[in-house]
């Protein structure tokens, strides 16, 4: 197949006493994401969307939260690892698109900072990456600002 694509997502809740990382930047917010590694829901959501696209399952399958070994460790470095399946599978990145789900903290501010971030990682241009910001309108856990969630999608094309 020449192209593919995958969808990815995850949710954390927010808790005091941790730092909040979104797509690899720290943001300025009284709490953050709960999680065995940094808890980075939107880079968790582009590493399901590309492993899914790649057929080759999830993150957990991949990165076990039972493992000692991911224990805090920063999901940049897992997206990094799975750019790295992306290139021995013989694809490269064709687009991606992420929303990310969050009543608080505003993430306009921030945004062209975590696509250059990510961009950087996966050494793509920042024209193949979109980052959203919405609010769930006061709905839900994520409404309330009890947790952040994020979707993306990842458009492969197999390089020949």
């Amino acid at each position: 197949m020449r192209f593919r694509v995958g969808i990815g997502y995850d949710i954390h809740r927010l808790v005091e006493g941790r730092k909040l990382i979104l797509g690899g930047v720290e943001i300025a917010h009284s709490k953050g994401l709960l999680g065995h590694s940094d808890g980075d829901a939107v880079i968790h959501a582009l590493c399901d969307a590309l492993l899914g696209a790649l057929s080759l399952g999830d993150i957990g399958e991949h990165f076990p939260d039972t493992s000692a070994e991911y224990k805090d460790i920063a999901s940049s470095k897992l997206l990094q690892l799975v750019n790295e399946f992306v290139a021995e599978c013989g694809y490269k990145i064709n687009n991606l698109d992420v929303i990310v789900i969050a009543q608080e903290p505003k993430l306009l501010p921030y945004k062209k900072q975590i696509r250059e971030h990510i961009c950087s990682l996966l050494g793509i241009r920042q024209e193949f990456l979109n980052i959203k910001a919405k609010t769930n309108e006061g709905l839900d856990a994520i409404g309330q600002a009890s947790a952040i969630a994020c979707y993306a999608t990842a458009s492969l094309i197999k390089e020949i």
